[in-house]
């Protein structure tokens, strides 16, 4: 009795096994089968055209569910049935649209969350009402419109356009409904504003004629300012040495405020001091500066007609500056008015001038002193007699 080989049988049903693996996946991929729990719900279209039973439902371009059924309720509706994957919660403000899975005519649904507006989630068995449904796009239609043209494409690049096509408008109809009313806007404020319009291209006319007319003038200027830059450049070196200079200048400058800045901090240090001292000291040089003037004017009338010191105070004044930061400021606090105090104080024409007339209001004496009597036997120097 011959035994049959043990190894080739394990590797033919090691063979098996992987092939009838791969068999069911590839079934299960073709009829869009999934396993595990799944949720039904249903929507409703004014339009489901191409939309089939097993067709593929989708949320943000990943399968997760398919469609069950497809029916016409109360003859103007289309009631799609579906199913999704039982840990995708659909929001009460779901949408759903039928767009193309391919230029053969496959549809799929897809699904998305909406406005988000109601945060209450979709029931179990609940319907997406029409007025949250789009329908596909009617490529009749559209293609019809392009008919010209595809009788001048061959068929390869009739079916590249109309892929793009399909790509670029399915679920874009608010988008191409915006462009288009942008462009209709556009159209009709261009054509109100064609007078305006009318106006610049005259007037940009004018402005033509005018640079044509002067077209010399113009081409002088262009001359001259190439001569100005002509002349820069030819000066560069000049020009560059005096920036350096100015940098010099510069260097310079900071050079000497930076020698200068601690005598000048201490000096508005001192000034702060200083003022500090004279506003606490206000009261008093008001009181001087108020009356100075009255005193100096008795002070030199008492000078004038008396005996025991002859001067007269024609002015007063004083200087205030900070070193060589600051030139020296006159300061005027006291000015007689009297003629002696003017341009020719003697009034005689730069002679010397008159002694001043004796006060009328002086005792004047009745009687001269008596002299006292010189002696006669006063003794001789030297002995003599």
């Amino acid at each position: 009795m011959s035994r049959v080989p043990v190894a080739p049988l394990v590797k033919f049903l090691v063979f098996a096994l992987v092939v009838a693996l791969a068999t069911t996946v590839l079934a299960l991929t073709i009829a869009n089968s999934q396993g595990g729990e799944r949720t039904a719900y249903s929507a409703r279209f004014t339009d489901a055209s191409g939309l089939l039973p097993g067709d593929d439902v989708r949320i943000a371009g990943v399968v997760v569910g398919s469609v069950d059924s497809v029916e016409v309720v109360d003859r103007r509706f289309a009631q799609v049935e579906f199913s999704v994957d039982a840990a995708q919660t659909l929001p009460g403000s779901a949408t759903a649209a039928v767009l193309y899975k391919n230029l053969i005519g496959q549809r799929f649904l897809a699904l998305d969350r909406g406005d988000g507006g109601n945060p209450v989630p979709l029931p179990p068995g609940g319907e997406i009402p029409v007025q949250r449904t789009t329908p596909p796009l009617d490529l009749t239609t559209l293609f019809n419109g392009f008919q010209p043209l595809f009788a001048a494409l061959d068929p390869e690049q009739v079916n590249t356009l109309s892929m793009e096509i399909v790509q670029v408008l399915q679920g874009q109809g608010g988008t191409v409904d915006s462009l288009l009313a942008s462009t209709a806007s556009l159209t009709t404020t261009i054509a109100d504003r064609d007078q305006v319009i009318g106006q610049v291209i005259d007037n940009l006319n004018a402005v033509l004629q005018t640079v044509s007319d002067n077209g010399q003038q113009l081409n002088d200027l262009i001359v001259s300012l190439r001569r100005l830059v002509s002349g820069l450049a030819a000066d560069r070196k000049p020009i560059g040495d005096a920036i350096a200079s100015l940098g010099d200048l510069t260097t310079t400058t900071a050079g000497l405020l930076e020698e200068g800045r601690p005598a000048l901090k201490q000096d508005i240090a001192s000034l702060g001091d200083l003022s500090g001292q004279l506003n606490q000291a206000e009261p008093t040089v008001e009181h001087f500066l108020q009356f100075a003037p009255y005193k100096l004017n008795k002070l030199g009338r008492a000078a004038s007609y008396g005996s025991w010191f002859q001067f007269y105070l024609c002015g007063l004044t004083g200087s205030v500056g900070i070193g060589g930061l600051v030139p020296a400021q006159e300061l005027p606090v006291f000015r007689s008015d009297a003629p002696r105090c003017g341009s020719d104080p003697a009034g005689s024409g730069g002679q010397s001038p008159p002694l001043l007339p004796a006060p009328s209001n002086l005792p004047i004496p009745t009687q001269l002193p008596a002299i006292p009597a010189v002696p006669t036997n006063l003794p001789l120097i030297g002995g003599g007699s």
